[in-house]
């Protein structure tokens, strides 16, 4: 079923549709929460609250955007919510360093860590800018669909980007150098 025809039904009080709708986005929502917020609990709490959101204003969505591009303006607003109500604390995360059983585990080990380097460089990255990258390059929104989820004039997502790709190239060059960590 496509997704127009799933929010129609949605719309319509079919809750079935509504269910595979939600399911069908789940693990983006999750991903650009948890990448905007760098920590796990704090993106499936938010990613929870999306999907809610999502649910109790379906109704108000118009086809005037796509889909994708409206539910990230939902997450980009709850988790600057998130960001707004945080304060300091401190998070303790259980990392475990998982060998797949593979011909090249040395390789393996390599893109784990590069995958890590770049994940806690996004999450070096001031927030406007993590959530440009994030809505680019892991949800593959173009420069409008930024803008219009984020509420934010085009030549500013431009901008925020280029300054993002700056600052990351810096910080995993740091990263192969050790400098950071």
């Amino acid at each position: 079923m496509h997704e127009a025809e799933l929010i129609r039904m949605a719309q319509s009080g079919d809750h079935d549709a509504l269910v595979e709708l939600l399911r069908s986005i789940e693990t983006s929502v999750y991903r650009s929460a948890y990448y905007i917020l760098g920590n796990e609990q704090d993106a499936l709490d938010a990613s929870q609250e999306v999907l809610i959101r999502i649910y109790r204003k379906l109704d108000t969505y118009q086809e005037k955007a796509k889909f994708s591009t409206w539910v990230q303006r939902i997450v980009s607003n709850v988790c600057m919510d998130k960001f707004r109500a945080k304060k300091e604390t401190v998070s303790i995360d259980e990392h475990e360093l998982i060998i797949p059983d593979r011909n090249n585990v040395e390789d393996e080990i390599l893109l784990t860590g590069l995958s890590n380097d770049i994940q806690e460089a996004i999450g070096r990255l001031p927030k406007q800018y993590r959530m440009v990258v994030v809505l680019r390059y892991l949800e593959d929104l173009s420069y409008q669909e930024i803008a219009e989820a984020l509420d934010l004039p085009l030549n500013t997502v431009k901008s925020y980007l280029f300054r993002a790709r700056q600052q990351l190239q810096e910080l995993l060059y740091d990263y192969q150098k050790g400098g950071i960590g």
